[in-house]
């Protein structure tokens, strides 16, 4: 591992031959990641919990005493965000095929969503409708980009059909897709179901990554098709 750089910046090259080109490539964009550094010393355990907090930041999802779900919790970054900013009166619900350390203020469960047993008991965990729906799930990528486009729009429709059943009236929908944006018959339903419907790439979103999200807002209340 090699470090340079000029005027204070700071370069970090990994050289272990023992590693496959692709797992140095990975770690060498960590190590130089700001985000990656932001949050161990924040104490965020993804990277990923600035994407929400920017985005929180700008349309004020995360409200106080909120019901939230977050879907695709795994390692728990946007739980935690969202645990800090709906604050002791409100509550996460968190699923994920994958185990994570608990979080205070938030209940989680080894839950895999496309489980007919999921949405349930995702229900029972929030105990009421919810305020916010998050999804951040992502299928493992198969490195073709027209496949791994379907499999992740399998995903966000699926959340979108939970969100219409648990979103409470002015509710939102923040969901995880690829560049190419959202299906038109996934992005025209939203449209009819929220008054606002927008796709929102924050800044801790690498440049070079194709993903995307989508954000609905104002939940008119309908029943799902």
């Amino acid at each position: 591992m090699s470090r340079t750089g000029r005027d204070g910046g700071l370069k970090v090259r990994v050289k272990d031959k023992s590693k496959t080109q692709s797992s140095r490539r990975w770690l060498t964009r960590q190590l130089n990641d700001p985000y990656v550094a932001r949050a161990k010393r924040e104490g965020y355990r993804s990277r990923a919990a600035y994407k929400l907090i920017e985005i929180d930041d700008k349309h004020r999802l995360l409200k106080p005493g909120a019901r939230v779900v977050d879907l695709g919790a795994a390692p728990g970054g946007w739980s935690q965000v969202a645990s800090k900013r709906i604050g002791a009166q409100g509550r996460v619900a968190a699923i994920d095929i994958l185990e994570i350390d608990p979080i205070p203020g938030v209940e989680f469960a080894p839950i895999d969503f496309l489980d007919p047993s999921a949405p349930d008991r995702l229900k029972a965990m929030l105990g009421g409708p919810a305020d916010v729906v998050l999804s951040d799930m992502a299928a493992n990528a198969t490195g073709h980009r027209q496949t791994d486009h379907l499999k992740i729009m399998a995903l966000v429709e699926a959340a979108a059909e939970f969100a219409r059943e648990v979103l409470k009236p002015g509710g939102s929908f923040l969901a995880k897709v690829l560049q190419g944006g959202t299906e038109g018959a996934l992005l025209a339903a939203l449209k009819r179901d929220f008054a606002a419907v927008k796709h929102v790439k924050p800044a801790a979103s690498r440049s070079d990554s194709a993903e995307l999200y989508v954000l609905a807002t104002g939940f008119r209340g309908v029943s799902k098709p």
